[in-house]
Order: structure tokens, then C-alpha cells, then sequence
């Protein structure tokens, strides 16, 4: 009696106490977090479709909208895939991982990139098209997370190299292309994990030092075009009229400004229907939030983006190791510093660059690589007990 008590037949004693466990990783899914996920993901894609949709009622535009859903879905899979595994055993491929990338942003700058807005950035693919350096974001991050975890936060001089030398690669090879926008998320993101590896405040000084005497030089340098320098420093002169290089700035700040508190509601935004606002549904996808959702709208967004920060904070908190605590700094200084580059820059208080908005901005390999860095963040969650 007693062995089959409160078992089906064909049940073992070893597979009911593992549904009981309570350290099986399955039962500590972070759900506030995934909830803001999607959230923010549903909004994203009213809005992108708000903005590709087209002008005839009786002819709608539904392509942009179904990509964005296929990026959104692979994207799932690719997070669900991540927080499967273990985070520990990716400390075993974060070096192959990173290389593979390396070699990827080697070929992009070659005759196999194609070249889109000034920009040799992409793999064309068929239909869809491949951005290396979105995925370097993450090969970053696992790699500076394994070599802090490594050091134990005892960093020397020499230390300090190593670390400085895992973005360095990446960064020169973006800056070929050239892509500013990209190179200042991953500068970010190293400057938050080295800023929890115990780094001495003398060492981030000078670094700091060093990253604007950098910027000053790539300003004043032929690395970039001309209209590259215009777009990052337009902001600071918003009165330059209507040039080419401030059109963008201007029609994004008058969409923004014309949704009022309560908007003009969804698919009635004039600069958002017309299609005036340009790259609306990837780089200035705020300005269909402020202009059809208006203040409450973008507030009620950055409010569910404020969440999904917190809880990432909250789950480096709660790791049990060095590892999980690096791993979910490095995620969250990629979304907090994209988050604020992004919306900033529609409202003229940041440099124009092509950084995406996080789950709301149109685009397959920056939405893929997003996940995975959210699925590591869920990883460290789950395993905390483990």
C-alpha cells in the first residue's frame, strides 16, 4: 500500500520529489519580470505597425508587422532556450562565443557586408538581414562577467587590461563599419561591469578621461562621415533650422510635442500616419508613443521599463555568485543606457545614433539578441537555490 501511495502506476519515488523540490528552477521564473516583457512587447508592436501600416484604409500594410512578430517569437524561443541551461556552463563557451563574433564583425567590413544608410553593418541573408555587432553586445557581456567571476573582484593594473582588452576588439571592428551608436553600448556596458568588479575609482577615472579624449578624437577624425559627426552633435544646436542633418530632430520633437497628455490615439497620429517622422519604426519609434499614446502613454512605458530594471537589479541581488551578479549588470547597463539614449535623443537631449529602443523598436537581430541577454538575467533567477 504504502509504495503506491498518492503515486500513479509507473511513477518513481525519485520523479514525484523532483516536481516537489523546491530549488527545481522551473518554480522561480521571475513573472513580474516576464510580465513587463510583454508589456513592453505588446506596445512595441502596436506601435511599429501604428507606424508601417500605410495611409489607405483599404489597403493596409501588414509585412513590417508580421516581421516584427517572427522577430518577437524567435526571440522567445531564444530566452526560453538560454534560461534552460545552466548559466555556469556558458562560462565554457563565452571565449568561442566571442570569437565566433569577432570573426563575424571581420567578414561584415568585408566585400561579404552589404552597406545600408553609410553603414556596412549587415549580412544579407534572403529576406533577413544579420547584424554582428548587436550579437557582440552579448558575447561582451559573457565574457567580461567569466573573467570578473574569475577575478574574484581583486583587479590590478594588469587585470584591468585583460578586461579593457575583451570590448576592444569588438569596438575597433564596429567602428569600421562605422557604427557609434553600437560602440557606445558596449562602452557602457563595460564601464558597468568593471564598475561592480571592484575596479579602483582612480582606474575608472581614467578611464573615463580616456573615453572623452577618445570621443574628441573620433569627432575630429576620418573615421566617421560628415553627416555621422552632424547627427551626433545636432542636439547641441536644435536652432540650425531645417538641414538635412536636423530634420529628423525637429519632426521628432514635433510629433512628440503634439500628443499632448492623452494623445491623439492609436492609428490617428498625423506625423505618425503620413510618415514623416523618418525611420519612425526602428530608431524614433517614441515618437509614436509620445504622439498617439501622449504623455500618459510614454510615462506608462517608461514605467514598465523602470520595473524590468528593477527586477533585473533585484535578481543581481539574489545571485548566489559573482557570475549571476556580472551576467545581469551587464544586461541591465545595455538596456538602461539604450533605454536612455533612445528616448533622449527623440526629444533633442542626446546625440542622434542608431540604437534601438529595447522591445519596442522594429529589427530581427538586435530583438534576438535582447532575449538572450534577458534569458541570462532569468537563468541567474532561476538557479539561485541551485
Amino acid at each position: 500500500m504504502d509504495a503506491f501511495a498518492g503515486r500513479w502506476p509507473g511513477t518513481t519515488r525519485s520523479s514525484s520529489s523532483m516536481r516537489r523540490n523546491p530549488a527545481a528552477p522551473w518554480r522561480h521564473v521571475d513573472l513580474i519580470m516576464l510580465g513587463s516583457i510583454v508589456a513592453i512587447s505588446i506596445i512595441g508592436t502596436i506601435m511599429v505597425f501604428s507606424a508601417t501600416r500605410g495611409t489607405d484604409p483599404d489597403s493596409v500594410n501588414t509585412a513590417t508587422l508580421e516581421r516584427h512578430v517572427v522577430f518577437l517569437l524567435t526571440g522567445g524561443t531564444a530566452m526560453v532556450l538560454v534560461s534552460m541551461i545552466d548559466y555556469r556552463r556558458f562560462r565554457e563557451w563565452a571565449l568561442i562565443g566571442y570569437l565566433g563574433v569577432c570573426a563575424l564583425l571581420v567578414g561584415v567590413v568585408s566585400p561579404l557586408g552589404t552597406e545600408v544608410n553609410g553603414a556596412q553593418a549587415w549580412f544579407q541573408l534572403g529576406g533577413f538581414q544579420l547584424q554582428p555587432s548587436e550579437l557582440s553586445k552579448i558575447a561582451v557581456i559573457l565574457v567580461l562577467a567569466s573573467l570578473g567571476a574569475q577575478f574574484g573582484g581583486d583587479v590590478d593594473v594588469r587585470r584591468l587590461g585583460v578586461l579593457l582588452a575583451v570590448p576592444g576588439l569588438p569596438l575597433l571592428l564596429i567602428m569600421l563599419q562605422p557604427d557609434p551608436g553600437t560602440a557606445m553600448v558596449i562602452v557602457a556596458i563595460t564601464m558597468g561591469v568593471l564598475l561592480v568588479s571592484n575596479v579602483r575609482a582612480k582606474h575608472i577615472a581614467a578611464l573615463t578621461l580616456l573615453g572623452l579624449t577618445g570621443l574628441v578624437f573620433v569627432l575630429n577624425s576620418g573615421l566617421l562621415e560628415d553627416y555621422q559627426k552632424s547627427r551626433l552633435t545636432v542636439f547641441l544646436n536644435p536652432s540650425a533650422g531645417l538641414r538635412e542633418e536636423a530634420y529628423n530632430l525637429n519632426q521628432s520633437k514635433i510629433a512628440i510635442g503634439s500628443g499632448g497628455v492623452l494623445g491623439k490615439g492609436i492609428f490617428e497620429g498625423t506625423q505618425t500616419q503620413l510618415d514623416i517622422v523618418p525611420e519612425q519604426h526602428t530608431d524614433f519609434i517614441f515618437t509614436a508613443v509620445g504622439e498617439e499614446l501622449g504623455f500618459i502613454g510614454a510615462a506608462t512605458l517608461l514605467v514598465l521599463f523602470g520595473v524590468l530594471c528593477w527586477r533585473i537589479w533585484r535578481i543581481a541581488q539574489l545571485s548566489r555568485d559573482q557570475l549571476g551578479l556580472l551576467l545581469c549588470v551587464g544586461v541591465l547597463s545595455m538596456i538602461v543606457f539604450q533605454m536612455f539614449q533612445n528616448t533622449g535623443m527623440t526629444m533633442g537631449i542626446m546625440p542622434i545614433t542608431g540604437i534601438p529602443l529595447p522591445l519596442v523598436s522594429h529589427g530581427g537581430s538586435s530583438t534576438i539578441a535582447l532575449f538572450a541577454g534577458l534569458g541570462l538575467v532569468q537563468n541567474v533567477h532561476m538557479r539561485r537555490f541551485s
